[in-house]
């Protein structure tokens, strides 16, 4: 048994990370302002703000842990202050990262030995976008804590309480009875189920050691069109799919990634954003359970979930999403296809 501390285990990694360890017989300690949702049950709940030092010293008055996993790190600047004050309390440092960190990402494959954003470990909110903000916050935990640190630098990351609302948009969408899609469909996509990762982090607690590791689904994992027959098959529907070139969709100034949740473009800096390498984690233990599991899992999630939104700038207004099924259509050029 290990004694762990969680920053962050009230919403989707954090949550899951906390279920998998108590699951594996740890002892876990959360800490969290107690804003975003509410603990596992079985943990102990420890309430205070990262970024304030008096709550800091509070937690870790009179304590030790074997391991700390910082699922909600995202300001070096925080990170750093963090760090510095966990340092004699705890033996090993998970952090969870990006691969937004990753400066190649998506517009060229990546692997462990690709380069980083520069981003200082003393920056604040301001001082860049997500991306960089994680790299420096990786530099963070390497400078400031003493003991063994594992940097794991996820992927796309679905399954049930997923906070972002990727795929429970298009789960939604696929349930109202239709949507467009964007061409190629037979591009391979690259999903990690939320469960997965938190196991593969809790073998690096159980297993401690100094490493750095993207973390996605291996390649060949699914392609566009089979993941949408996938959420048609979860969800019972039988949508009628009109599938619209990306060159039409760009014309139309659809925003790659967000408006159409995990649309890729060929383009130049969207081109390889599933081409992140899975060589090393897969090597060091990790195994993905069946996309479809995590469809049909997340699917029975959302249904429980009836006031769930996702984040402000995830997916399409239905209105634009109309007029663009018209002007498609209005091209003479529009196939629809049953995702089944």
């Amino acid at each position: 048994m290990k004694k762990i501390l969680v920053l962050g285990g009230s919403v989707f990694l954090g949550r899951a990370v906390a279920t998998a360890a108590l699951r594996r017989g740890h002892e876990v300690t959360t800490f969290n302002r107690g804003l975003s949702g509410s603990d596992v049950e079985g943990v102990e709940v420890t309430r205070g703000d990262r970024d304030n030092e008096g709550d800091l010293e509070r937690l870790v008055a009179g304590r030790h842990w074997d391991a700390v996993i910082d699922t909600c790190g995202f300001v070096p600047r925080s990170v750093s202050a963090g760090a510095r004050v966990l340092s004699s309390h705890a033996d090993h440092y998970v952090f969870v990262s990006s691969v937004s960190a990753f400066q190649d990402w998506p517009a060229r494959p990546i692997d462990e030995a690709s380069p980083r954003w520069e981003c200082p470990s003393d920056a604040d909110e301001s001082s860049g976008t997500y991306g960089p903000l994680k790299a420096g916050c990786e530099r963070a935990v390497r400078e400031h804590f003493d003991g063994t640190v594992s940097v794991v630098s996820p992927g796309i990351i679905v399954g049930p309480g997923e906070n972002v609302g990727r795929l429970p948009w298009w789960l939604r969408r696929v349930a109202a009875g239709g949507a467009l899609a964007p061409h190629p469909g037979d591009r391979e996509i690259q999903l990690l189920d939320v469960r997965d990762l938190a196991e593969f982090i809790l073998a690096r607690v159980e297993r401690p050691s100094e490493c750095d590791l993207l973390v996605a689904a291996p390649a060949g994992q699914a392609t566009f069109a089979e993941w949408l027959a996938l959420c048609a098959k979860a969800t019972g529907a039988d949508p009628a799919l009109v599938w619209m070139d990306e060159e039409f969709l760009l014309e139309q100034q659809v925003t790659p990634w967000s408006e159409l949740p995990l649309w890729a473009p060929l383009r130049a800096d969207w081109r390889h954003a599933w081409s992140v390498s899975s060589d090393a984690a897969v090597a060091m233990g990790l195994t993905c359970r069946p996309l479809a599991d995590t469809v049909v899992d997340t699917w029975d999630w959302l249904r429980g979930t009836p006031g769930f939104q996702g984040k402000p700038k995830i997916g399409m207004a239905s209105e634009k999403e109309r007029r663009l099924l018209t002007a498609w259509r209005g091209k003479g050029s529009g196939s629809e296809e049953t995702a089944r």
